[in-house]
Parts: structure tokens; sequence; C-alpha cells
């Protein structure tokens, strides 16, 4: 019995560290794995390592913040401040969000033309302009008013300078007190855009002032008499409009600003059309929802009584006008996830910036409703309507698919152990089986040879059960079984080749344990 012990465990000392054929190699590698797996601590503990290095990846992959890109211009304007204030922020803040501004010379057009061909995922735009195709909005950027300034009336001029002329041809003409008084005037168009000018067409037309009777002289070009039933527009340096409108060689007669209330171009247009304590006045677009109607583009708002400051507040009463938005917009492929997450970034942040740059202070939340005037982004809506989604919210299938998934491989597995177990049952009684018939066999042996073939494949038998014990495949019923029946197989081929050689019968070993 010592021996038998002695020899199986210099066996598998030998799987381990002797020359290994591939075979032997495969069977070593399956041992060491089978003893492992007896170690349930073992087991536990890689698990959760697993477990452990696989959440800290998916948390890493997870926690990476997202940066988009942003196309806004020109280069020096308020806009471009705001984002790149806006991008400082969110990084000191180490957001899931990033910013990356992308500046275009052609200002809000190249923004939107950025939107469409894939550029950047953000833009500032003008809705006049355009909105772009792929683009969707997310909120509103800045609201610009128009306004009609009437400089404060100027100590006469001799009538022997220009000026002194202008002002005697201007004393023939209506004072200006209504938009269409605006004829046969020099008006001041504050910023050198196109787009200023289509909006003012836009408003004069509603006054029976047609775009034939609007004459628009190029930069530096001298002025030309006016004639009585034209408007001569004369575009203002937006860089330095106060300089611009008190050292024009001929003075404007009205002003046309547009930008947001608290904006420094138009008051510094307001500061340099005031003559000491005597403030400019201020046109009122009362036909402000009939231009918005006919021009979807733009909208009817009011300028309220004081919104400019100043001492005496100015205006001195509420005045009905015209506005265009500046829409922050994303594409639309852009995941709903994102656009949700940086809006809320968004509005967390533009109060803190407003010490800064304080027109980001106006940004505003759009309307989502089915009517609203411009389609926006499902993230945005999802923020704006209180219907933010959570993890839960937002992972909630992939939980229940990855669950049904585990349980269906779960079960799967499992069955393949208990189809793998059964079969290994299965191949340990046909072992079984095959030494029944060796006994049965060996009792009706006719030659030594027939003997000797039945002891070769007792041998073998008893290899795969050694091979059997050492992976642990074996309980202890089975063991005895095989204990039993490889003695009985044993003793009937020494019982048969006693008989076949003449040989007095040897008695029969007790049952030995293996």
């Amino acid at each position: 019995m010592t021996q038998r012990v002695a020899a199986h465990l210099s066996r598998a000392l030998s799987l381990v560290t002797g020359p290994m054929s591939p075979q032997t190699l495969k069977r070593s590698w399956s041992l060491r794995f089978k003893l492992m797996m007896r170690h349930t601590w073992l087991i536990i503990v890689a698990g959760l390592l697993l477990c452990a290095g696989a959440g800290a990846a998916a948390y890493k992959y997870m926690s990476q913040p997202t940066t988009l890109t942003i196309a806004v211009g020109p280069p020096n304007s308020e806009d471009a401040k705001v984002v790149n204030a806006m991008a400082q922020q969110l990084a000191r803040d180490r957001s899931t969000i990033r910013l990356r501004p992308i500046l275009k010379d052609g200002g809000t057009r190249d923004a939107m033309l950025a939107i469409d061909k894939g550029e950047a995922d953000l833009a500032i735009v003008r809705r006049d302009i355009g909105m772009p195709k792929e683009g969707l909005t997310v909120a509103i950027w800045r609201k610009n008013v128009a306004v009609f300034i009437v400089p404060a009336p100027t100590p006469a001029a001799t009538p022997k300078t220009r000026a002194g002329r202008r002002a005697a041809a201007a004393a023939k003409l209506p004072k200006i007190e209504k938009v269409e008084n605006l004829l046969g005037r020099r008006l001041g168009v504050v910023g050198r855009s196109p787009t200023n000018i289509m909006m003012l067409k836009a408003i004069l037309q509603q006054y029976n002032i047609g775009p034939d009777k609007i004459v628009v002289l190029a930069a530096g070009e001298e002025s030309k008499s006016n004639a009585a039933d034209k408007v001569t527009v004369v575009q203002f340096d937006p860089n330095n409009v106060g300089s611009a409108i008190r050292d024009a060689k001929i003075k404007a007669d009205a002003i046309f600003s547009v930008g947001p209330i608290s904006s420094s171009i138009t008051a510094d247009a307001i500061t340099a059309a005031t003559h000491g304590k005597e403030p400019p006045t201020f046109l009122e677009i009362g036909a402000s929802e009939a231009i918005a109607e006919r021009n979807s583009v733009y909208e009817a708002t009011e300028i309220k009584s004081g919104a400019f400051g100043g001492s005496p507040s100015q205006p001195d009463e509420t005045i009905e006008t015209v506005a265009i938005n500046h829409y922050l917009v994303a594409r639309k492929r852009l995941s709903d996830d994102v656009v949700a997450d940086f809006t809320k970034q968004l509005f967390s942040i533009r109060q803190s910036l407003s010490s800064e740059v304080p027109s980001s202070a106006k940004i505003e939340t759009p309307d989502t409703s089915k009517d609203g005037p411009v389609p926006v982004h499902p993230g945005a809506a999802a923020y704006v309507d209180g219907e933010l989604k959570t993890f839960f919210d937002r992972y909630n299938d992939l939980l229940y698919w990855g669950v049904m998934i585990f349980s269906l491989f779960g079960s799967a597995l499992a069955g393949l152990l208990s189809y793998s177990k059964s079969d290994d049952r299965l191949r340990r009684m046909k072992s079984l089986e095959q030494l029944l018939k060796v006994i049965s066999s060996a009792r009706k042996a006719e030659t030594i040879q027939a003997l000797d073939e039945l002891q070769a494949e007792t041998d073998k038998i008893h290899g795969d059960m050694v091979h059997e014990v050492e992976d642990n495949n074996l309980d202890g019923n089975a063991l005895a079984a095989f204990q039993v029946s490889f003695e009985q197989a044993r003793a009937a081929i020494s019982d048969r080749r006693t008989i076949l050689t003449n040989n007095p019968p040897r008695p029969r070993a007790a049952v030995a344990s293996v």
C-alpha cells in the first residue's frame, strides 16, 4: 500500500517537474488549475480583485472629461471673451465637460457653417443670418434690441460752414419724433456688418421706406446732399463708437444701434449723442409686432424705462422695439446626455462669470414648447424641463440586458458543468463495466496470451483511475467500487493463469485499500 501511494506521488511529481510531452504539459496545467479551484477563499479573493479592477477601469473611463469644440467669432468680440472665460472656468472646476474655442474671423456666419461641416460641436449663431441645418438650440446666448437714438440738439452753427448749411436744411424738415421722420435724414448705423443693415431695412419697410429709398455710403465716402425721399446711411466703427460719432465730418441726425441692453457699444452711442445735460431721445418702433409677424426671425419686445441708466434715467418711458436673438446651438448628432450635462454646467457657472464678463449673465433658457420659435436639442430640453436623467435612468436598459445575459450565461454554464459531470459519471461507469468484462473474460480465457491482453487492459484502466484520483474527480463511493472491481479483476486473471500453467491456485489476497 505504501509503495502504491509513493508511486502515485512520484507520478504526480513527474507531471510537474519532469520532462513533459504536449499532452503531459496540458494535463499539468489542468491539474494546477483544478488544485487551485479547491481553495475557495483564493477564488473569492481573485473574483473580488477582478470585480474591483473592472469597476476601477469603468469609473476611469466614465470620469474622463468630454471636450466639445465651440465656434465663435470674430476673435476680439464679446462672445469670444465669454466663451474663453467659460472654458477656463470649466477647466478650473474639473468639470466633466470641457470647451475648446474655435475662433472664426467671419463671425456668426462662419460659426454656423462650422456646425454644418462638422468642424465644431457647438456654435454661437445669429438667427437672421441663418440657423445651421445640422444644429439644434441649447440656449439663448443673448438678446439684441434695436435702438433708434436721436442726438440732443447742438448749438446753432453759422450758415457759412457745412454743418451750418446742413442744420439750416434740417430745420426745414419736421422734427424727428417717429421712424417716418427719418426720410431726408442721415442715419448712423453702429457696426460694419451687413446684418444690421438688413434689420434696419426690415424695420423701415414696415413704415413704407423701401430698400430703394435707403442709400448706404461706403466706408470713407463723402456725403452727398440728402434727397427728401431718401435715408442716407453711414456706418460707424463699433470698436470706437463714441469717437466715430463725435468726430464724423458730417453729424448723423439719428443713430441706429443693435445689441444687448447692457451693451457697452449702445452705451457709448448714447453718451456720444448727449450734449451737456441734454439727453438724447429714443424712437419707438410701434409696429414691432407687425414686423415680427412679417419676419419670423425677429420678435417684438420692450425697453423698460431707465434701462440705459443715466441721469435722468433713459429712456424716460417704456418703448416698443424689435429684437434679434443669438443662439448657442449644438450638432443634432451630439449625445443627449452630453448636451444635458453641458447645459447644466452652462447655467450653473453663468452667474459666477458675470463679474468677469457681465454679458454672461444674460444667457437664457430657450422655449421648449412645440410651437417655440426654434427647435431645441433634446438634451437641453431635458434639463430645462426638469427631466434630466439619473445614472440608473440612462443605463437602466443596459443594466437590465446585462442581468439577463449574465443569467442566461450562468444557466448555460451550469448546464455545461452538469453535462460535464454527467459525462464523467458515464465514463466512470463505463470503466467499471470494462472491469466486469475483464473478470468474465479472464475466467473463460484459454491462453496465456489472452490473459496478458486482459492484464494490459486492466493496467490501462488502472492508469485512467490514477488520473481521476489526481484530478479529484472520484468521490468515496466511486473509489471503493473501483478498488473492489480492480482487485476482483486481478484475482480472476491470477487464478486463471495458475490453472492454465497447472500450478496450484494462489489464495486470494484480502481487498486492500488504494
